[in-house]
């Protein structure tokens, strides 16, 4: 191969290995099947923001809502707004307790919530902190959420005092939240 033949074939080789080392590239697409001219580089979609900050607003026991994002808390399961539960032959509305006990926690405060994903109803996904506590481990810890084991195995040892001490929704018998909301579809 000739000075000219071996420039054709190394100019763009160097030009994929280049993009190759300072490009990311999105699920389902590799170097392979990019076109690297200057205008598709332009068109990149800009990077999806991986923290939300700011006043959150509570939906439920394991929602809230920052600037309009709606944030469900990654790892946890409260009972629903409907739900209820019993606590010394007693029935009361523990999905409303645990929504209470959400906004004791956040209390006006800032809160920060990393990205991990987007749920099928198109919420973020988050694990969330006020003043470096983990809000879904307080929620927990407090016993007005199950460790949804479905997903994260994070909160489980949580779960396993808040069970033993009798907080929270703990303190009587109650449906799995996941249970009552599969039931309800049922019915």
């Amino acid at each position: 191969m000739n000075r000219v033949g071996i420039a054709a074939f190394t100019a763009p080789l160097t030009l994929a290995v280049v993009l190759l080392a300072v490009h990311r590239f999105p699920a389902g697409q590799t170097a392979a099947n990019v076109d690297v001219t200057p205008e598709n580089q332009q068109q990149q979609p800009a990077a999806i923001e991986s923290t939300i900050q700011g006043q959150a607003s509570v939906i439920d026991g394991d929602t809230l809502e920052i600037h309009g994002i709606r944030i469900r808390l990654n790892g946890i399961d409260a009972p629903e707004s409907a739900q209820k539960c019993e606590a010394k032959g007693i029935s009361y509305r523990c999905g409303q307790k645990a929504a209470f006990a959400l906004d004791e926690i956040l209390a006006d405060k800032t809160v920060a919530c990393t990205k991990l994903g987007i749920d099928r109803y198109g919420r973020t996904i988050a694990k969330c902190t006020v003043a470096e506590v983990d809000v879904s481990a307080e929620m927990v810890r407090r016993g007005w959420a199950t460790a949804y084991r479905k997903y994260s195995l994070d909160y489980v040892s949580f779960e396993d005092v808040a069970r033993a001490s009798g907080l929270g929704i703990w303190a009587g018998p109650f449906e799995n939240p996941a249970k009552f909301r599969l039931n309800r579809k049922k019915s």
